[in-house]
Formats: structure tokens, C-alpha cells, sequence
């Protein structure tokens, strides 16, 4: 029984082996099959993919090309922006600059204007204080500036021109306008304008048109002066034809005496004690004479001029000239002595000094002050009442005097 049962168990484990190995070996080709199956379908999506990859790779490579170009228009937009930025910088800079240009321009342009503004201003403020100043001002007053005026274009006239009769004819309408001012303070000015125009009647006016006229007239004579030297182109005198007829007798004697007579009339014998070097052209002895005339009207013009120092050198030149180039005889000697007369003259003459009168007058409110003080005031006179009568009344009489002085005059 038991070994029925271990065969029964065997055969049954045998059974149960030949079983297993059956099913294995179907499973075994279930599984190739299935692996074909999946390698063929892997190879079949494994060819799909690559085309699918094919496809994809050239798409990718235009969509990189166009991406490479639309790079490179983005770096020509980018390098275009950059430039557009830097013109944009250096327009900002322009712009600034001229701003600030502006700006300094308007400031320096305001500046100005209001100096102007306030320049104009007070220019404008002077005049109307001016106006004001002359509008306020009464008769005497202006007859006082009129006064002024004459003093100054007194003093004016004397130290520029030497104008002694304006200079007096001034001072004497200035003293007229004082006089008509009735201000008692201009008595001393007056005094003083009194003073001025007895120096000027004590002054030596020389004779300038009678010395002009002189000089024009020695220039007229320089043509009739001889030159010390000979010279060429002298016209010979024409030679006197004998009043009587020669006699037969004396033929010869006289043939030489009219040649010695001709001979006498072309030749002139001078005695000179200076060498005489060289014999002069027509030209030299006319620059000679010109010359002459030249120092004459140097001394017309420091004449005129009242230039005392040229006219006394002028004077010594011409004479010089005149000694060296000319010969001494009776005419050449009384143009020397003509111009030693007007060399003796004084053209300039010391004029007094009258400003003093005109400095005076511009300190009118001085002297005014000083008149007041030196007239008794009323607050003084009740001081005086314990005095005697008739001392109350002199001193009055004494005191105003000064006053009405200057109105009479």
C-alpha cells in the first residue's frame, strides 16, 4: 500500500511535471510572440519617430535660420536705437548748453537793464531836483547865476584867447547883474570884481594886427634882397648907347672904355670877407628866399597863437638867415633892424588873476551867513533899552549900512 501509494504519487508528480512543461512551453511562445509583436511595433514607432524627427529637424533648422535672422535685424535695430540714443544724448548736451547761454544772456541783458533803469532814474531824479532847484528860485537869484556865468566866461576868455576887452566888458555886466540883484551879500564880490577890472586897465595889449602887418610886409621884401653868394641865370642889364658920337680921333679909346662900361654892367664886383665855395643854381637861391619866408610865417603863426618862446626863436632864426644868406647892405640891414623891433615886443602879456571873484559868487550862502551875523539881530535890540536914546538910535543907523550899500552901487 504504500509503495501503491508512493507509485500513485510518483506517476501523479510526473503527470502533474509533463503538465508543467507543456504549459511553460506555450507560455514560453505566447511570450515570443508577444515580444515580436512588440519589437515590430517598436521598430515600426522607432521608423516613425525618425522621420517624425527628420521632419521636426528641418523645421527647426529654418525656424534657426530665421531666428538668426531676425537676431540679427534685432542687433541692427539695437545698434540703430543706440546711435538714435547717443544723437539724443548730444541734443540734450546742445540743449543744455544753449539753455545755460540763454539763460547767462538774459541774466546779463536784466542786469544791464536795471543799471540803465537805475541810472535813468536818477538822472531823472537830478533833473527834476534841478527843475525843482530853478523853479524855486527868485529874480535875484537868477540874476546872481547870470552873474556866475559872465565871471566864468570872463576868466575864460583872459587865460585862453588874452581877450582883455571881452574879459573887461564880462566883469562890468557881471557887476551889473550883481548890483541889480539888490543881495547884500554880493558887496564884497563886487569889491573884488571892482579890483579885477582896474588890474585888467593896468595890462599892455600889444599891437598883434600892426606886428602881423609887418611881418606880411618884410615878406614882400625878401624878393628885393640881394644873395651873399652869386648864382646863375642873372639877367644882364642892357648895355646904354652913348649919347654923342664917337670921334674919329679917340676910336680906339673908346672902343675900350664902352667895353670896359659892358663889361662893368654884366659882372658885379662884390667884397665879401667869407670864402665863397660854390656858385649857387636858380634853384638854391630860390630856396633860399623861400626859406625866408617860411621862418616869417612861423613867426605869424606863434604870433597869432600868443606862443611868446616860438615867436622870440622864430624872430632869432630869421635873422640868423637873413646875415648868413644875404648881403649886408642898406636894404638887407633895415629888414634886420625891422625884425629886432619886433623882437623887442612882448606878444604875451601878464595877465592879472580874477577868479577869485568867481569863487567868491559860488560861495554866496557863506558870504550870506556872514552877513547875517555881522547885521544886529532883532531879539538884541530890547537888550539895548536902559541905554540912552540917542545910542539906541545911532547904532541902527550904523549897523544896516552895508545893506543898502551894494543896491546904490
Amino acid at each position: 500500500m504504500a509503495e501503491l501509494s508512493e507509485k500513485q504519487e510518483q506517476n501523479v508528480s510526473e503527470s502533474n511535471k509533463v503538465h508543467r512543461s507543456r504549459s511553460g512551453f506555450w507560455f514560453g511562445i505566447i511570450i515570443l510572440l508577444i515580444i515580436i509583436g512588440l519589437a515590430g511595433a517598436g521598430f515600426f514607432l522607432f521608423t516613425q519617430l525618425r522621420e517624425q524627427q527628420a521632419s521636426l529637424g528641418g523645421e527647426v533648422d529654418k525656424g534657426d535660420m530665421q531666428l538668426i535672422e531676425l537676431s540679427k535685424q534685432i542687433s541692427g535695430y539695437q545698434s540703430q536705437l543706440a546711435s538714435v540714443q547717443s544723437q539724443l544724448a548730444t541734443l540734450e548736451a546742445s540743449i543744455a548748453g544753449k539753455d545755460t547761454h540763454f539763460t547767462k544772456t538774459l541774466e546779463d541783458f536784466s542786469r544791464l537793464h536795471n543799471e540803465k533803469l537805475d541810472s535813468t532814474r536818477k538822472e531823472l531824479n537830478s533833473a527834476i531836483q534841478q527843475v525843482q532847484r530853478q523853479l524855486g528860485k527868485t529874480r535875484g537869484d537868477w540874476l546872481i547865476a547870470d552873474a556866475e556865468y559872465l565871471l566864468s566866461t570872463a576868466s575864460e576868455r583872459l587865460h585862453l584867447i588874452g581877450d582883455v576887452n571881452t574879459t573887461r566888458a564880462a566883469l562890468e555886466a557881471a557887476d551889473q547883474r550883481l548890483r541889480e540883484s539888490g543881495d547884500a551879500a554880493v558887496f564884497k564880490v563886487r569889491e573884488q570884481i571892482a579890483k579885477d577890472i582896474a588890474a585888467l586897465n593896468r595890462v599892455e595889449v600889444p599891437d598883434i594886427v600892426g606886428i602881423y602887418s609887418s611881418i606880411q610886409t618884410q615878406a614882400g621884401q625878401i624878393d628885393n634882397l640881394t644873395l651873399l653868394l652869386p648864382y646863375a641865370g642873372k639877367t644882364p642889364t642892357s648895355p646904354k648907347k652913348p649919347e654923342k658920337p664917337v670921334d674919329q680921333t679917340q676910336d680906339k679909346q673908346d672902343l675900350i672904355d664902352s667895353a670896359l662900361n659892358e663889361l662893368e654892367e654884366i659882372v658885379t664886383i662884390r667884397h665879401t670877407e667869407q670864402p665863397i665855395k660854390a656858385i649857387l643854381t636858380q634853384e638854391e637861391a630860390q630856396f633860399i628866399k623861400e626859406q625866408l619866408r617860411l621862418k616869417l610865417e612861423t613867426v605869424k603863426v606863434a604870433l597869432v597863437q600868443h606862443n611868446e618862446p616860438l615867436y622870440q626863436a622864430s624872430l632869432t632864426d630869421a635873422k640868423k638867415w637873413t646875415e648868413q644868406h644875404f648881403m649886408q647892405n642898406t636894404q638887407t640891414k633895415n629888414f634886420i633892424a625891422e625884425l629886432d623891433r619886433m623882437k623887442g615886443v612882448q606878444i604875451q602879456s601878464q595877465f592879472p588873476d580874477i577868479s577869485l571873484s568867481l569863487k567868491m559868487l559860488k560861495d554866496i550862502v557863506k558870504l550870506r551867513l556872514e552877513t547875517d551875523k555881522a547885521m544886529p539881530s532883532p531879539e538884541a535890540a530890547p537888550t539895548l533899552a536902559p541905554a540912552p536914546a540917542p545910542k539906541q538910535e545911532s547904532e541902527p543907523a550904523v549897523a544896516p549900512a552895508p545893506a543898502p550899500a551894494p543896491a546904490e552901487q
